[in-house]
């Protein structure tokens, strides 16, 4: 497996440039706004497809306005350290990987004016996670790898103060945060904190828990599939999907029923060295329009988006999180997302989809 996938996918990215940052409740979740990459002019990977049917791809290199949603690459994760910088009392975080030296020192601060840091991080990950790991612990930070329940510990979330929780689809890996596609969430809903709150306390302790799903919480291995097959299942008009692994045949299968339904299904993904070629190619078989990034190095589709119905009021709605469309993502990590059906953050995801799916390598029927 490629270093930035393993099986579940990997990693957020770093050196990026902080922008408009603005705050919206809707639907009982707050999204902070930091800007996005590509898109609304800004430089963006190229379509032009090169050698073997791979996207000769450039890192976008200018920010823009997305509305309410951190996207990255270029709107930075100051959010997460400032939310990290401001916590009093608790900091939970759950990590698949930890390699972003700001962030290890801002948990180590906190502990030292007395917050109490515990962190989860996942222990298939010790070639990437051992440096953070010792470090916390030397700092006072209490730190456990992953339970063996999970193939591995996915989740990317960060719970301050029992009050605020952000769900990424970007791991703290600071290395990959200026070339990747991914989405960062606040999540304020008393509900889906308490739930995300009381998973955390679990999985620290290796206790055995079926988590909660709040107001809009997406568990693997407890709901994913269901979840997202009743979202895909229930688009009329359109579905946008980001994804940068495949493989679940039940997914798969979902999203060529809906293409033969009448749905608009375009899916912007990822396919170093050819992996998902086979289920390109049955996705656009069956009427599903796909478009893909294959430089390991380069613009890098991360982010694991259903956005479902943009623009039909009462029926759009999304899905941000950490799952893949594998089967070892769904059934057998520990992962989570949420689904909302906040406009600002639906339309800030339409937009940059638009500019991605245009500029990646198409795969003809």
């Amino acid at each position: 497996m490629l270093p930035r996938r393993v099986l579940a996918s990997v990693s957020a990215r770093s050196a990026a440039t902080v922008l408009v940052t603005a705050t919206l409740a809707l639907a009982g979740c707050k999204i902070e706004t930091t800007g996005s990459g590509v898109g609304s002019g800004t430089s963006a990977a190229s379509g032009s497809g090169s050698g073997s049917g791979s996207a000769a791809t450039s890192i976008p290199s200018g920010p823009s306005t997305a509305g309410s949603l951190v996207i990255e690459p270029n709107a930075g994760f100051s959010a997460v350290y400032n939310l990290i910088g401001k916590a009093r009392h608790s900091i939970d975080l759950t990590m698949y990987e930890l390699s972003d030296q700001t962030a290890e020192n801002d948990l180590g601060a906190a502990a030292k004016r007395g917050v109490d840091v515990r962190v989860v991080l996942d222990r298939k990950e010790k070639s990437s996670n051992d440096d953070a790991y010792d470090y916390l612990r030397s700092h006072h930070v209490g730190v456990v790898w992953s339970s063996s329940k999970f193939e591995y510990t996915h989740q990317k979330t960060l719970v301050v103060d029992s009050a605020e929780a952000v769900i990424m689809t970007a791991n703290l890996t600071s290395k990959y945060y200026a070339t990747s596609r991914d989405f960062l969430v606040t999540d304020t809903s008393h509900a889906d904190v308490s739930a995300i709150a009381a998973v955390f306390n679990s999985d620290y302790a290796h206790h055995s828990v079926t988590p909660g799903d709040g107001q809009d919480l997406v568990w693997s291995p407890t709901d994913s599939q269901d979840k997202l097959l009743g979202l895909i299942n229930g688009a009329r008009h359109s579905l946008r999907i980001y994804s940068e692994e495949m493989g679940d045949r039940t997914i798969e299968k979902a999203l060529i029923s809906a293409a033969k339904r009448g749905v608009d299904v375009q899916v912007c993904g990822e396919n170093t060295d050819g992996e998902y070629d086979s289920d390109f190619k049955d996705l656009t078989a069956g009427g599903v329009h796909v478009s893909y990034y294959s430089d390991d190095n380069g613009f890098y589709i991360h982010g694991k988006v259903v956005e479902a119905d943009y623009g039909v009021r009462g029926e759009e709605k999304a899905f941000i999180g950490s799952e893949n469309f594998s089967s070892t993502s769904l059934n057998r990590n520990r992962e989570l997302g949420l689904i909302t059906a906040n406009p600002t953050v639906l339309g800030a995801i339409a937009k940059d989809f638009g500019t991605d799916f245009a500029r990646g390598q198409k795969v003809s029927s």
